[in-house]
């Protein structure tokens, strides 16, 4: 097959491209930076220019694989190739839901608002600009010629939010000889899909001709059985030994009260969500992306790998140490008080 991928450099990208070719195909990277895997074609292009897909409107495409977070990028490119490619695969996300409440819904559920801007403002408008990508694609392309796939948090090497590459780091560098902090949500569902198995998925589509639209997440575990996961692997590969420590559950008002963070960034601890509204974000249904080919290598194995890419590239997400004993403190002082 001739697979055009609208990227080729980045985090998804970048795996899309490379498993393509190792499954044989011909890949064409369009994308601003140097750097695509080898084996690949190179074409520079800006995506913000409205000629950015002149040098490949003269060739016809099996497929077009596209990653892409502003509209404007999706409008253009749809807009573009939709006389030159058999099928379009875009990467949305579970994002573009209106809601996340309901346990088990399936991708009919009810979208935001598409974003009429061509850009976003702020991430606050990442779910939007993503409905509105998804409704250029389908407008160029229709639901027969077209993938949208939407998935939930996406983990392993190379995830420089640090969101999944926390827990089993912390396992293996504990500060504290008996406990590690972690949120008192244990039974959160959580589902961390490995970034690899994403892109051999979406290689897949290509290949096999699906269409459709897709949820596209990982299993789905209780953040307890999550945790116990890193534990294995942090123990594994870091070594806390016979010192292993056990889990400090701390209550939503505590942990903020003190600064720490939900989900992300800085201060915070990785996957915990305490608004009950978005309690179901990681628990959706995922059994048409599972009937069309969609497999999953086990979660070990993500946090493995990206426990040892965060080693070696920095963190992002989590508590550092000075925090993490900090908190520990406060709150064995809270309970000797």
């Amino acid at each position: 097959m001739k697979i055009l991928v609208l990227g080729g450099t980045g985090w998804v990208s970048s795996h899309v491209a490379r498993i393509a070719l190792e499954s044989g195909h011909a890949v064409t990277c369009l994308t601003r930076s140097a750097g695509v895997p080898n084996g690949a074609r190179s074409v520079r292009a800006d995506r913000d220019t409205n000629d950015a897909y002149a040098q490949v409107v003269n060739e016809q495409w099996d497929a077009v694989i596209d990653v892409a977070s502003e509209p404007g990028h999706v409008r253009r490119a749809t807009k573009a190739l939709k006389d030159h490619a058999k099928r379009y695969i875009f990467v949305s996300t579970v994002s573009v839901y209106a809601g996340n409440a309901e346990r088990g819904a399936d991708e009919t559920a009810e979208r935001l608002p598409a974003l009429e801007a061509d850009a976003m403002q702020s991430m606050a408008e990442y779910g939007q600009a993503k409905v509105a990508a998804e409704d250029a694609v389908l407008d160029a392309f229709g639901a027969d010629r077209s993938v949208i796939a939407r998935p939930g948090l996406i983990g392993g090497p190379g995830d420089t939010t640090g969101r999944t590459t926390y827990w089993p780091w912390r396992f293996a560098h504990p500060v504290d000889a008996t406990h590690i902090v972690v949120p008192d949500a244990l039974d959160l569902t959580c589902a961390v899909i490995d970034a690899r198995d994403l892109a051999a998925w979406l290689v897949h589509c290509a290949n096999a001709e699906v269409s459709g639209t897709f949820n596209v997440l990982g299993e789905q575990l209780t953040l307890a059985e999550h945790l116990a996961v890193s534990r294995e692997v942090g123990v594994a590969e870091g070594g806390a030994g016979v010192d292993e420590p056990w889990l400090l559950p701390m209550p939503a008002d505590f942990l903020q009260a003190h600064g720490v963070n939900p989900w992300a960034g800085e201060k915070s601890l990785p996957l915990w969500i305490p608004d009950e509204s978005m309690a179901a974000m990681s628990a959706r249904s995922v059994a048409a992306a599972h009937a069309n080919g969609l497999r999953l290598r086990p979660l070990a194995d993500t946090l493995r790998d990206g426990m040892w890419w965060r080693g070696n590239n920095g963190g992002g997400a989590g508590l550092n140490d000075a925090d993490e004993r900090d908190l520990i403190a406060a709150w064995r002082a809270r309970a000797d008080g």
